[in-house]
């Protein structure tokens, strides 16, 4: 099995998109300068996640994303979906059914043996995948980073965020 990397740059912005203050948006272009990625190629991975409504884009001067319910609400599995779709990874062709020993059809059992295990190991994946959610990803990110990160990424992002306060009106 095989994942894009845009799985890992997706979860990592709806990580950083928990941490952010109620309300907040960050640009596309700016997810994709805090993590060093090339913007064209995030922002695929963005609109992927707004179609699945785990993101949400506004527009205006400081329109960007923000996450689209609750990180408690969003699974690793939410995330790996909305990248790579929800068909299956293994698929089984029948071929135990072919060749010099094939007998009829109604000879075999119901499933293959090989084709039960793989599906019994994507399922215990996606149920792991799915008991994983951005809040304790975010969570678990502010437990292992290293201070020094914590304390760059914390004055990062208050630097972009006050930069985009909307105007005050009186």
């Amino acid at each position: 099995m095989h994942l894009s990397e845009g799985v890992e740059w997706a979860a990592h912005c709806a990580t950083l998109l928990a941490a952010l203050p109620s309300g907040a948006t960050l640009p596309a272009t700016r997810l994709a300068e805090y993590h060093d990625l090339p913007g064209p190629y995030l922002a695929k991975s963005l609109q992927s996640l707004t179609r699945a409504g785990i993101v949400e884009s506004t527009t205006g001067r400081i329109g960007g994303y923000r996450l689209g319910r609750p990180a408690t609400e969003i699974s690793l599995l939410d995330i790996v979906q909305a990248i790579e779709g929800s068909e299956t990874f293994f698929r089984c062709t029948e071929i135990r059914r072919r060749g010099p020993s094939r007998v009829a059809a109604r000879a075999y059992a119901p499933t293959c043996g090989i084709a039960g295990a793989m599906w019994r190991a994507e399922q215990a994946w996606r149920d792991e995948l799915r008991a994983v959610t951005v809040a304790q990803l975010a969570e678990l990110t502010m437990q292992q980073a290293p201070l020094a990160a914590l304390e760059k990424g914390v004055t990062w992002v208050t630097s972009v965020l006050s930069t985009r306060r909307p105007p005050t009106t009186s």
